[in-house]
């Protein structure tokens, strides 16, 4: 990338992490991916290449740490990389408050939003024993299964041997307007969106969950 030739802070900062997919890498190491292929999967369209590249980047500008984890290479935000907080919190409270919403006109992915409901599991609220919830989403070709335990929570692609009494149902963006604050789940359900299984199970689906970190930020008054 050229140089903006400024003086100005945020010219030199916008020329380190202004760059195309950078706030989203930092996002994921912010919300504690650390490892190449799961910060990856929450940025699914980027390449590798491109990943590699940014990780690089932000290596060289004091960001992040590379160190050699027991399975691997892994990241680490330093003092830096941490403080850049608080300009993705900017961005997503701004994005939220004054972008539409339109879930069924946006052009979606479904991991990313599986992986911020597995990042976001109020375990303390789970039932006592483990279970398995299937997602089938419109238009997804394999179902999802989130397993649900005290001591671990994980995204699979196959069901990894426990009790599956509940199975989500839903068209994407019904999903998506749920987690992302946009509708109530009932306004969700309505929507198309359900959950089969056990009523009281069922029931308590929602609560399993804290919503999206910006779920709460309602959007600006139009005129």
């Amino acid at each position: 990338m050229a140089d903006y030739g400024q003086f100005c802070s945020v010219a030199r900062a916008h020329e380190v992490i202004g760059g195309r997919w950078t706030l989203l890498v930092v996002r994921e190491l912010l919300c504690g991916s650390r490892r190449f292929n799961d910060i990856r999967r929450g940025i699914p369209r980027i390449s590798r290449t491109m990943l590699s590249e940014r990780l690089q980047a932000l290596v060289q500008a004091g960001a992040l740490q590379r160190i050699e984890g027991e399975h691997g290479p892994e990241y680490a935000l330093t003092e830096a990389g941490r403080e850049l907080m608080n300009i993705v919190s900017a961005l997503g409270t701004w994005g939220q408050r004054w972008l539409p919403r339109q879930a069924a006109d946006e052009d979606l992915d479904l991991e990313p939003l599986l992986v911020d409901m597995q990042r976001r599991v109020r375990v303390e609220a789970l039932p006592k024993e483990p279970l398995v919830v299937r997602f089938e989403i419109e238009g997804q070709h394999q179902p999802r299964f989130l397993l649900l335990k005290e001591a671990e929570v994980s995204l699979c692609t196959q069901n990894p041997g426990f009790p599956e009494p509940l199975r989500v149902r839903a068209r994407l963006p019904a999903l998506v307007a749920w987690w992302r604050g946009d509708a109530s789940f009932a306004e969700a359900q309505r929507m198309g969106l359900t959950v089969e299984g056990p009523r009281a199970l069922a029931r308590s689906f929602p609560d399993w969950f804290d919503r999206y970190l910006f779920a709460e930020v309602r959007p600006a008054a139009r005129p």
